[in-house]
């Protein structure tokens, strides 16, 4: 929690720094803006490459686990179907939501703001918009695994982790130590991802000092708008979960509530949904929730149920493409939540993971990737939202299936 509020803390010195070290190149070095903001954006280049260099490791290892670890299912029966059954529907509801919101708001469109030459990107669009059964087989089946992750095809990358998980699941006892081997494996991963983060205030500034010098300070009218429209979503992804859980739970939903707004409290404002599993797990036996569903459907949640970050995703992504001014027909945004769908799962919940998975999707749909950092001067922000979303979501999620197999005290 320390280490979380001392990043936070950089972050925003870093964000400071380089509103003032871009406004006096914008306002008195006019003659520098170009030179400036071609260096200073090597800063938000480094962080953009540290993390695109981790998205393979990291979906295979974090799928792989999990898919392998759903072998339980089959012991457990309904139970795993059940919460299944919500995790894929609260998923697509989610990425749907995102979808949706920014489509009617368009943070991102008719802005003046301008994000450098993007036609290398519009190309491969245009690419991707001739659809044809060929191109989708090669697209999408890898031809080699080592290939795939050289050049972060992640939804090759995808369907070799399930393959490869499904394999792994059906040896049983033969298969625990490669699980073990993958599970370090994603820790040390996600352990990196931690370390990168730190990389993020130098990121942010470099993003942020570029984005003024280029554009002064109307930038901000483009974040304000951002911030609004996400906040926006986020309250109406938190009414859609509330309603469910109303419908399954009844009035008590509201002790529900009252249970988990210490762990509510504590994913806000340390941006980390992970950082309160403990206090979760306890609470949710508190309320009732079977402990034997608990130690089950809780885990599984974190890897499978991040309804935060999955309307982030969609959100974020589709809002990178407006600002470029690329053009995103409905058959693409629609296979962008396919990808989404899959992408994610398996990523923990960590500060900042979602952006990890943006990163990946944008690259593979034509939309540049270094469109990341200028929303990434206010990541933090749209996190702690997220974060305390997918607490709620979990807490649903294990109290609706304890309430279907009629094991809610």
């Amino acid at each position: 929690m320390k280490s979380n509020n001392k990043l936070f803390i950089a972050i925003i010195i870093g964000l400071v720094l380089g509103v003032i070290f871009g406004g006096l190149v914008h306002y008195y070095l006019p003659e520098s803006i170009p030179t400036f903001s071609k260096n200073i954006k090597l800063l938000g280049t480094i962080f953009i490459r540290l993390i695109q260099m981790i998205i393979a490791p990291l979906v295979f290892s974090t799928l792989v686990v999990g898919i392998a670890k759903m072998g339980d299912l089959k012991m457990v029966g309904r139970v795993g179907g059940k919460a299944m059954a919500w995790f894929i529907s609260a998923s697509m509801m989610s990425l749907l939501i995102g979808m949706v919101l920014v489509n009617i708001l368009g943070p991102g469109r008719d802005t003046k703001i301008t994000l450098g030459d993007t036609s290398a990107a519009n190309d491969l669009l245009q690419k991707t918009q001739e659809f044809s059964l060929a191109d989708f087989v090669n697209h999408v089946v890898p031809k080699s695994i080592f290939e795939a992750m050289a050049t972060n095809e992640i939804l090759q990358i995808v369907i070799f982790s399930i393959m490869f998980g499904i394999a792994l699941s059906s040896l049983e006892a033969i298969s625990k130590p490669i699980i073990k081997t993958l599970d370090t494996v994603s820790h040390v991963v996600l352990k990196m991802v931690g370390y990168i983060m730190w990389v993020a205030p130098l990121g942010v500034f470099g993003a942020i000092a570029a984005s003024v010098a280029d554009h002064g300070f109307e930038i901000f009218t483009l974040y304000a708008k951002y911030l609004i429209d996400f906040s926006i979503g986020i309250l109406v992804l938190w009414a859609v979960l509330l309603l469910v859980g109303y419908m399954i739970l009844g009035n008590r939903l509201w002790v529900l509530l009252k249970r988990i707004q210490s762990p509510l409290l504590i994913a806000f404002s340390t941006t980390s949904s992970e950082a309160v599993f403990p206090k979760l797990t306890e609470e949710l036996e508190r309320f009732g929730c079977d402990s034997k569903i608990v130690s089950f459907t809780l885990p599984l949640g974190y890897s499978f149920n991040l309804d935060g970050s999955m309307m982030y995703m969609t959100f974020a992504s589709l809002f990178i493409a407006q600002v470029y001014g690329i053009d995103m027909p409905l058959e693409k945004q629609l296979l962008m939540l396919i990808v989404l769908m899959l992408t994610s799962k398996g990523v923990a919940g960590v500060p900042r993971a979602s952006l990890i998975v943006v990163v990946a999707t944008c690259a593979m749909f034509g939309i540049p990737p270094e469109g990341i950092a200028l929303i990434l001067p206010i990541d933090h922000f749209c996190d702690m939202a997220r974060s305390m979303t997918n607490v709620l979501g979990n807490a649903l999620a294990t109290s609706a299936v304890s309430k279907w197999e009629n094991k809610l005290e």
